[in-house]
């Protein structure tokens, strides 16, 4: 005689990038040990890859995670975190003025994507010749590992976030050229021009949460949270 099984309750949560209606199941036990796993690797690239693993089973429905953008794959696990575990998370932190460690509890299901008023995805570069850039996909975490330091690592980010590159005459699809010559182009540029694609980077949507106390010497703290690593160390 077999074992029972156990139906699990569905949810549904809406993707912020593309406003994207997805249904998906608590994760479980074996969804659990693939975190596990992850975690003790301490490595952040496998940590994302056994995120999208877990997002891809608990997903119903049958969804390209390389499509979502790097912080609605945050703030997917994010949901499922809540509905899987506990939405409420405990959170310590060391204040560095006295030295004293205070606690927080933290509503996950609270938690939103901070969407910025405007962001301005046109980089214009002289009259005529300008580029348009996309949000970081999720699908270049799986080459994370890839790079040993900062500098090439955001070289790698700004390549893979070119959409266009325009000229009075043509537009050129970045797709359709290798990073080298993606990144020779960006060599190019003057370093006013690179100040705007930083500009664009620091106005990408991401998760947001702000904590506001007053410390044992009675100034008054802030403590951002802006990553999963934040929110919970990726448990």
């Amino acid at each position: 005689m077999p074992l029972p099984k156990i139906d699990q309750p569905l949810f549904d949560m809406i993707i912020p990038s593309s406003g994207r209606k997805v249904t998906f199941r608590p994760f479980l036990v074996r969804e659990e040990k693939i975190l596990l796993i992850a975690q003790q690797s301490g490595n952040d690239s496998e940590i994302i890859r056994a995120i999208k693993q877990i997002l891809n089973n608990c997903f119903i429905e049958d969804i390209d995670l390389n499509t979502f953008a790097i912080f609605d794959l945050e703030y997917a696990f994010l949901k499922l975190r809540a509905k899987s575990v506990n939405n409420v998370v405990k959170l310590a932190y060391r204040d560095t003025e006295d030295d004293e460690v205070y606690n927080f509890e933290l509503d996950l299901d609270t938690i939103e994507i901070e969407m910025p008023k405007t962001i301005n995805s046109k980089i214009e570069i002289t009259k005529d010749v300008g580029m348009t850039m996309k949000y970081p996909s999720a699908s270049i975490t799986d080459r994370m590992k890839e790079f040993d330091n900062e500098v090439d690592l955001m070289t790698f980010f700004i390549v893979n976030c070119v959409d266009t590159i325009y000229d009075d005459e043509n537009v050129y699809v970045a797709d359709d050229f290798t990073e080298e010559e993606i990144s020779e182009f960006l060599d190019g540029l003057d370093v006013k021009t690179f100040e705007l694609i930083r500009e664009f980077f620091e106005s990408v949507p991401r998760l947001y949460h702000k904590i506001e106390y007053t410390n044992k010497v009675g100034n008054e703290r802030t403590i951002e949270l802006s990553s999963l690593k934040d929110f919970f160390m990726w448990g």
